[in-house]
């Protein structure tokens, strides 16, 4: 009561505001109202017998609508003294802008009332759209890998919440910066001038807009970001203690010891603060080939590995079953997939003065056993009879370690220490020292490949041109990069493995002599098998996946993991693109030409959720405090750190006003009644 109500008066004020409801009753119980009425005298008896009725207490009281309209008049006059109200959220500017993170770990179950942490957030909205004034307005921004306006900017508080409703989860990851700058562009709109004589106006009128973010913040700060008119509030959905299991790599590939063999390759991550023991299910086309129980220390991971068929073929999906006494909270990196097609030897061109590390590399059983791997001398680019044959489509990778071709190949490419001979690749001159600082892990060239212990003395800058993709990064700037072209990809290393210097041959990095260098080799082979293209593990949600098809294909449609079908794009004759990745499972390539005949499926491939930032569900720590209590991490966003509020500032909702109309509403009533002697 303490918070619905504030006491006003003291005690002496209370006891005599307690007497005017008694005295009202006594006032009409002491007052006797006859009017003369002539009547012949054998009802005069009966008059008076229904006089001493009416004035009885409980016939007074049927009787009187005056009574109780002075009765309630004060009861609402006491209600308005003891203040009620109760806890709100304050809004104190003009226009807001709410961005809703709705990525894959926006799934989880740790929500309020056992509801998803969306949802909460979608409460928490609902619940500040209630708190805007008519002079208000909102716009809502819900976000993952890409942005959506939900809803523009209005003062329509049934609008806002009916677009807030509409929002639905999804499997992506997260990416704050283009919801940001898509929230830029109405809060800070450009600047335009107007001349009048010699005196410059601003035609754009700039204004402050409110921005809360509601999301787990599971995500890297955004660089190179200015906030501008923005003022950034983070409001954290989530739970320290919340805890997940999930697979976070799932892949195929040749066994180690028979040639015949093929090995399916499972790892869990335990996001919880207990250690935590799973079974992992593998299933060949919806039946159960194999189970593995694996115990994972807190915060760690752990692997388990499958035998399979040399023969097998089909969709593959791996499960997680937990303990009964354990609860996961995100169900969406439980399962896993994969696609198993017939795999053929690929053909492998090295083009290198001499590069001994990299030959034993490239040289084990393994990738013997997958690719056909030929080496040749630099000089032997200059002669006719080689442009022809890499023009040729004879080889599936082309490698170009410390050398330059005069044309690019018909093939995949791969540079090491060198950039293509291409003018959308920036130049670059040697840079000294650089530190890598980050990779990415979830790309099939780095699958189990650890980069952060790697040394190295100098390096190029691989910057990609439009449409390609960084894939390790350094304090300095990228040091290796992936791009298409037209049906291939390029791939550069930076910096040399080993290189000529005055004393001969000289190592420029250590990482040959990690246990990284031979399985990113390995991954590359796999990579660019000419069957594998199609058939890696590591498609992401929301997005584009190319793939390779007969160029005689033309008519060819897609069929969702929820068996929806979607159009396919061909971004060059043999070549598709299929943008449409939000669902996680198994997508398969449908010929339509031969549709009297049966469907026939061309290509499947797989998208998974492998990305820790989404698995590990538990709020990021910033620090613990003198007394002991966790912060969550602030957000940052260009210079600004936006600290987590886990509320808004309060602000106290009071009735007694409306109260008070209410009274004088009921004063002006029995006034009313009172001069038209109304009588009920």
């Amino acid at each position: 009561m303490e918070g619905l109500f504030r006491n006003t008066l003291g005690p002496g004020g209370w006891f005599v505001l307690g007497l005017i409801p008694p005295a009202i009753f006594a006032i009409y119980f002491l007052k006797l109202k006859r009017q003369p009425l002539e009547v012949p005298s054998t009802f005069l008896w009966n008059r008076v017998i229904e006089d001493l009725h009416v004035n009885s207490l409980w016939q007074r009281l049927r009787k009187s609508l005056l009574l109780f309209l002075q009765l309630l008049l004060i009861a609402l006059a006491i209600l308005a003294l003891l203040r009620p109200g109760w806890q709100g959220e304050s809004l104190l500017g003009q226009r807001y802008i709410f961005l809703i993170d709705r990525s894959a770990s926006m799934s989880a179950t740790d929500g309020l009332q056992g509801g998803s942490r969306l949802m909460e957030a979608k409460q928490r909205v609902a619940a500040l759209i209630d708190q805007l004034e008519s002079d208000m307005s909102a716009m809502i921004i819900a976000f993952d890998q890409q942005p959506n306006v939900v809803q523009e900017f209005t003062n329509n508080k049934r609008l806002l919440r009916e677009s807030l409703n509409r929002i639905e989860p999804s499997a992506g990851l997260t990416d704050l910066r283009g919801a940001l700058e898509l929230a830029d562009g109405f809060a800070n709109p450009a600047r335009i001038m107007s001349e009048d004589g010699s005196k410059e106006f601003e035609v754009t009128e700039q204004q402050s807009v409110e921005l809360y973010i509601l999301s787990d913040g599971r995500f890297r700060g955004v660089e190179g970001f200015s906030l501008g008119n923005l003022q950034a509030k983070f409001l954290p959905i989530g739970s320290f203690a919340s805890q997940n299991m999930a697979i976070t790599t799932f892949n195929t590939r040749q066994g180690d010891e028979r040639s015949d063999g093929l090995q399916a390759f499972v790892k869990v991550a335990n996001y919880s603060e207990q250690d935590q023991s799973v079974v992992v299910e593998l299933y060949l086309e919806k039946r159960l080939l194999d189970a593995a129980e694996i115990d994972i220390a807190a915060g760690e991971v752990a692997a388990t590995t499958f035998r399979l068929a040399a023969a097998s073929e089909g969709q593959l999906m791996a499960k997680l079953v937990f303990s009964a006494n354990f609860k996961d909270e995100l169900s969406l990196d439980n399962r896993s997939y994969a696609v198993l097609e017939d795999r053929r030897d690929a053909r492998v061109l090295l083009v290198t003065p001499g590069n001994s590390v990299l030959e034993i590399a490239l040289a084990t059983k393994r990738i013997e056993r997958m690719a056909k791997v030929e080496k040749v001398e630099p000089s032997i680019m200059a002669k006719d009879d080689f442009r022809i044959q890499i023009q040729s489509e004879t080889y599936d990778l082309v490698i170009f370690d410390q050398c330059v071709p005069p044309v690019m190949p018909l093939a995949n490419t791969l540079f090491i220490g060198r950039l293509p001979p291409q003018e959308d690749w920036s130049p670059s001159k040697l840079q000294p020292v650089p530190q890598i600082i980050d990779w990415q892990r979830s790309h099939p060239l780095f699958s189990m490949v650890e980069m952060g212990n790697v040394q190295i003395r100098d390096t190029l800058l691989a910057r990609p041109p439009s449409g390609g993709r960084v894939l390790v990064d350094s304090t300095i700037g990228p040091l290796v990069a992936i791009t298409p072209r037209d049906r291939y990809e390029d791939v550069v290393v930076g910096f040399e493995i080993v290189g000529q210097d005055e004393q001969g041959v000289s190592f420029n990095t250590d990482w040959p002599r990690k246990h990284s260098f031979p399985n990113f080799w390995f991954n590359v082979l796999e990579y660019f098998s000419r069957m594998q293209k199609s058939t890696h593990q590591h498609n992401l949600p929301e997005s584009p996946v190319e793939l390779r098809v007969s160029g005689a294909l033309n008519n060819l449609d897609v069929r969702l993991p929820d068996g929806t079908r979607s159009p396919v794009e061909f971004a060059s004759p043999g070549q598709v693109v299929f943008h449409d990745t939000k669902q996680l499972g198994i997508y398969e390539i449908l010929d339509q030409e031969e549709k009297s005949k049966g469907e026939r499926i061309v290509k499947s491939f797989a998208v998974n959720l492998f990305d820790p930032m989404e698995s590990d569900i538990r709020l990021q720590v910033e620090q613990d405090g003198e007394d002991g209590v966790k912060r969550v991490h602030s957000l940052a966003i260009g210079y600004v750190d936006v600290q987590a509020e886990l509320s808004t500032t309060s602000v106290r909702r009071e009735l007694w006003k409306y109260l008070l109309l209410g009274a004088l509403a009921v004063l002006i009533l029995e006034w009313y009644i009172y001069n038209r002697r109304v009588y009920v």
